[in-house]
């Protein structure tokens, strides 16, 4: 079992950056695929961007590309999700996922989930 807490969360205007980052608790954080999941109001969850337990394979939503970074330290026990170029579109609350898994891929049914934190990005 693993605990993910999110933080990085704040408001910044359109155009800025943030980056969140997800301590997992545990020793097997490198044995986990890492993702970040983004809820809007009124909207269903949906995925942001991936990245396998090494940190050798990521993948992104379409309309994150370019604009978003996944990354981690599994030294760290952190995932870090890197924000530019932030759009209003891009306000929701953000939420760490995570799976444990002997493959190094991204695609995934991720079982752990943090509590989220709110990013708010005002035009």
């Amino acid at each position: 079992q693993v605990q993910l807490v999110e933080s990085g969360g704040g408001l910044v205007q359109a155009g800025g950056s943030l980056r969140l980052s997800c301590l997992a608790s545990g020793r097997t954080f490198s044995a986990y695929a890492m993702g970040w999941f983004r809820q809007a109001p009124g909207k269903e969850r949906e995925f942001v961007a991936a990245i396998s337990r090494s940190g050798s394979t990521s993948r992104y939503a379409n309309s994150v590309k370019g604009r978003f970074t996944i990354s981690r330290e599994n030294a760290k026990n952190t995932v870090y999700l890197q924000m530019n170029s932030l759009e209003p579109e891009d306000t929701a609350i953000y939420y760490c996922a995570g799976k444990s898994t002997t493959w190094d891929g991204t695609t995934l049914p991720f079982d752990h989930w943090g509590q989220g934190t709110q990013v708010t990005v005002s035009s």
